[in-house]
């Protein structure tokens, strides 16, 4: 049996549903705070640091905001929860430059902290070409700078043979030795195998740096293949023109007349 809601009811969920995921959404994110400079800083007095990272104690703010338009630069709020607020004389767009710098490598470090997962398949019994393609995902990972972990599973009967998926992990750990370094070595958890290498940030930068040298010769040659050879002065030979073909004798009048 089915149950309706009345019209009232609907017009009320319609109506508030909006309101209440809004609500939400404002508890969850919370306000956005805004860096406070110049004239928006109404809280006086502050604590003052000058252009040259001296303390200038307690001050007024509107002292100070006269001392940063004297030295052509802006009163920047750096730590409002202080008592009294800390602010700083600096140029902000400087400021703001540095910050979103920080952030952005901030957030490549928590990026590339990030654990990689690559499945060797669900059973031993997989085919080494397949193993290979595991193998090479890995190795890309490690050099984009992620930590890795391989899984090796076992299926049935094949617990009975947990020596192979040993071998087959250490057989990786050398594969990838160049780019690598074991983090933590392989080991049993349940039906799971699972080794956890880690990018060797100097190997993994001298592979690059020894590609772009042979990535920079292959270029210098191909460019060299394409330049025409030079003259003898150094400039590019001119190609001949044809001789002109030698002009033909026609019998003279004079000699028309003695025959």
């Amino acid at each position: 049996m089915r149950r309706h809601i009345g019209d009232a009811a609907a017009r009320f969920i319609f109506i508030r549903s909006p309101l209440i995921a809004r609500r939400r959404y404002f508890r969850e994110a919370g306000p956005v705070r805004r860096t406070r400079i110049n004239h928006l800083i109404r809280i006086s007095p502050i604590r003052l640091i000058d252009e040259n990272n001296e303390q200038r104690g307690v001050v007024d703010t509107s002292e100070a905001l006269r001392m940063a338009i004297d030295a052509g630069l802006d009163l920047v709020e750096i730590s409002p929860e202080a008592s009294p607020p800390v602010c700083k004389i600096m140029d902000y767009g400087k400021f703001k430059y540095e910050q979103s710098k920080k952030d952005q490598k901030s957030r490549a470090a928590s990026k590339q902290a990030e654990m990689k997962e690559v499945r060797l398949g669900r059973s031993i019994k997989i085919d080494p070409h397949d193993v290979q393609i595991r193998v090479d995902q890995a190795r890309r990972f490690l050099i984009d700078g992620h930590k890795v972990q391989l899984v090796q599973q076992f299926r049935g009967r094949e617990m009975m043979h947990r020596d192979l998926g040993m071998d087959r992990l250490r057989a990786i750990i050398d594969s990838l030795g160049d780019v690598s370094k074991v983090e933590t070595p392989p080991k049993q958890m349940g039906r799971r195998m699972t080794l956890i290498l880690a990018p060797d940030r100097p190997k993994i930068e001298a592979i690059k740096r020894k590609a772009e040298k042979e990535k920079g010769v292959a270029e210098d040659a191909k460019a060299d293949q394409q330049i025409p050879p030079a003259g003898d002065d150094g400039k590019k030979p001119q190609a001949q023109k044809p001789a002109p073909p030698e002009p033909t004798e026609e019998p003279s009048e004079h000699a028309e007349s003695r025959n």
